[in-house]
């Protein structure tokens, strides 16, 4: 039986260091995509890989995550709006709802959209059940505590 899921949740991804972010699961898409910038390519020992930044953040651009990981392919992606883009793609580690998996993403500029974050249908294929009218259902936003100054 699959876990049923929101149509938007709280991600982990461990290995790119980032601790939150919040994803659109769109069932639509066939492939998942995070907004990521200033893209620089390298080979180590043959094998292609990409440093990039991320802002986990929407709506902030001032907080930074560098990230890197071993490029697995390039695929053409077209957009809800018909635009076709050559992307990265790579694989990471997704954690959300308590459960821990590898998929791929593809790196793309989402400075414009609504979310930083999307998850398609392969990454929670036979994972998820996708309630449309739900929100958060792996919890709420886990929040920095404010100190008081004295």
């Amino acid at each position: 039986m699959s876990v049923v899921i929101g149509w938007r949740e709280w991600f982990v991804l461990p290995d790119l260091g980032v601790k939150q972010i919040k994803a659109k699961i769109d069932t639509g898409a066939r492939s998942s995509a995070i907004h990521a910038i200033n893209l620089e390519y390298d080979e180590r020992d043959g094998v292609p890989w990409v440093k990039f930044q991320i802002h986990p953040e929407q709506r902030n651009s001032r907080k930074t995550v560098t990230s890197e990981a071993r490029v697995i392919d390039h695929r053409v992606v077209t957009s809800s709006g018909g635009h076709r883009t050559k992307r990265p793609v790579i694989a990471t580690t997704f954690t959300a709802l308590g459960q821990s998996w590898d998929a791929e993403v593809t790196l793309a500029s989402r400075d414009t959209m609504g979310f930083r974050m999307l998850i398609g249908r392969e990454a929670i294929r036979g994972r998820f059940v996708v309630d449309p009218g739900r929100s958060f259902l792996g919890g709420k936003r886990k929040r920095k505590k404010k100190t008081s100054k004295k």
